[in-house]
Formats: structure tokens, sequence, C-alpha cells
């Protein structure tokens, strides 16, 4: 009893969590479903959002003010990693690495010189907030984020209908049959890069304000948990989900299970040190789930009974 008491009391803050990295997981599809690019720049995007909004916030500056502000800084970082990939040649995932070790130093800055900065949800107007986690009210972060969530979706299906939307995903689809229709890839790659890392920094944001601090290590690993929200969604929803909006849907339900997952797991009482390889294991198991499905459980052909030929039967 005592296992599912903590587990319930546990639940809303794995919930809460699940659907703040179900924003930054939905980055991560961008660039790893809809664009084909392996990007890591959001390890340091995932601690650049949070350490702006916190510092302009910590400033007199409005929240909302703060949350754009955040999002613009992460579409910066992004078009970084694109220009270092389409202007100079380097590799998509090299200019991710490089990105994201030029924000280590930039957050440490941006935070003036302190490895994490806090803020009391006393003295400011948080959107999210740790302490409301099980208030039924409006200034519960799971209804916030539900709603970010929602909202964050629809614009994204709108964008992604239209004519540079479209010429992203075929981009990502084929590049060279993009650019023999003339479209751009280069800032189609540019501009997908920037639209994700600022949802990243957004999610980010958001997340230093539920926990009431920022920290420069926040998006160390953050790559494999986005991942494990893609893949988990991809797997578990994909032969229900098949439009864009609920593709997306898909994934944020994927961080949501992945982070009850781990609330699971630490109540059964696994040491909080082995997390990242518990997520490590996670993120390889959901991987290797469609290869054992097509190669073990596809079915059989069916057998050509003896004497007849199998061919294309008549008109």
């Amino acid at each position: 009893m005592d296992f599912f008491s903590d587990l319930l009391n546990a639940l809303p803050g794995a919930l809460a969590q699940g659907l703040i990295w179900g924003l930054m997981a939905i980055g991560v599809y961008i660039t790893f479903k809809v664009l084909d690019l392996a990007d890591l720049t959001v390890d340091g995007t995932m601690c650049t959002g949070g350490a702006v909004c916190i510092m302009l916030m910590t400033n007199g500056v409005n929240v909302w003010v703060a949350l754009l502000c955040a999002f613009i800084a992460g579409m910066i970082a992004g078009a970084i990693t694109g220009l270092l990939h389409t202007a100079m040649g380097i590799p998509a995932i090299l200019a991710g690495i490089l990105t994201q070790l030029a924000l280590f130093s930039i957050n440490l800055r941006i935070m003036g010189g302190k490895a994490n900065q806090a803020i009391n949800p006393d003295n400011y107007d948080l959107l999210v907030s740790l302490r409301n986690v099980k208030h039924l009210s409006l200034e519960n972060p799971i209804l916030v984020t539900l709603l970010f969530t929602a909202v964050l979706i629809a614009l994204l299906y709108w964008f992604f209908g239209t004519e540079l939307g479209s010429g992203i995903r075929a981009t990502g689809a084929n590049p060279n049959m993009s650019r023999a229709q003339g479209i751009n890839v280069n800032r189609n790659k540019v501009l997908g890069l920037m639209i994700s890392n600022g949802i990243v920094a957004l999610s980010s944001a958001l997340y230093s304000q539920y926990q009431g601090f920022a920290d420069v290590n926040a998006g160390r690993g953050a790559i494999v948990i986005g991942l494990a929200a893609v893949i988990i969604g991809d797997v578990i929803f994909s032969r229900i989900f098949q439009n864009f909006a609920l593709k997306l849907v898909s994934v944020s339900l994927g961080a949501v299970i992945y982070y009850v997952v781990i609330q699971i797991v630490l109540t059964l009482g696994l040491d909080s040190n082995d997390l990242k390889l518990f997520s490590a294991l996670v993120v390889a198991i959901f991987l290797a789930v469609p290869y054992w499905k097509n190669r073990y459980f596809r079915s059989k052909p069916k057998a050509v009974p003896a004497g007849k030929k199998e061919g294309v039967p008549h008109a």
C-alpha cells in the first residue's frame, strides 16, 4: 500500500514535468522527424531559455515578455547551428555540438557567472510553479502546460500546412527533389532549426519557473529525454495517430509516459544516480521495438498450393 500511496502522491508532479518536457520533445520532433537532422543544440538551449526567462523576471520584466525573449534566444541558437551547417558545410550533428558547447559559457554569462539562479514564487507571478501542482485551480501547472501544448500544436499544424511549412517538410523528406523543385533547402533547414530550438527554449523557460530556478546543467542529457518521448509516442500511437497534429500529440504523450515510468521506477527504489542509465536503456529498447516487430513478428507470406504458379490475376 505504501508504494501505491507514494506513487499517487508523486503522480501530479510527474504529469506536470512530462507535459513541460513534452513541449521540448515537440521541438526535437521537428528536427528529428520533420527535417531528418540530428540536432544536439537542445542540450544547450534547454538551459538558455530558462536562464533568459529567470534573469529577466528577477530584473522586473513581465513573465510573458520573458517567455518571448527566451523563445527568441532559442531561435538565435538554432540559427547559429543552421548557419554552421549550411553556410560552413559542417555536419549537422557536429554543428549542434559546437553550438551546445558555446552555449555553456553563454548561459553562465547570462546568469552572471553563477551555476544557478533562483526565483521566489512569492515575489513573482510565475505561470507554473511546483507548489501549485496539487491545487485544483487555474494555477495548476498541469492545466497551464496542457493549454500551452494545445496552442503550440495548433500553431504548428497551421504553419506546416502553409507553403513555407510544406517546404520545410519537403526538405526533410527529400532535399534533392526539393532543390530540383526550386525550394531553398538551406533556408528551410535554418528556419526549421530556429523553430525547433525556440520551442525547446520556451519549454526551458516554463521548466525553470516550475522548479524555481535556472541551472546551467539543466539541459544535460535533454536530447535523450526528447528522443525517448518521440520514440515512445511513435511506437505506441503510430497506428492510430496518422494526422500531423495527432503525431505531435503522441510526442507529448510519450513524454508523459516516460516521466510516469521514471516515477514508478523511483518509487520502487531506483537510485536517482542511475536515472541517466535507465533513460538510455528506455530509448534503446523503444528504438529496437520497430526492428524486432519487422524481423520477428511480421506476417509470413502465404504458401502457394502445389501445382499452381503465383502470378498476376487476369483482368
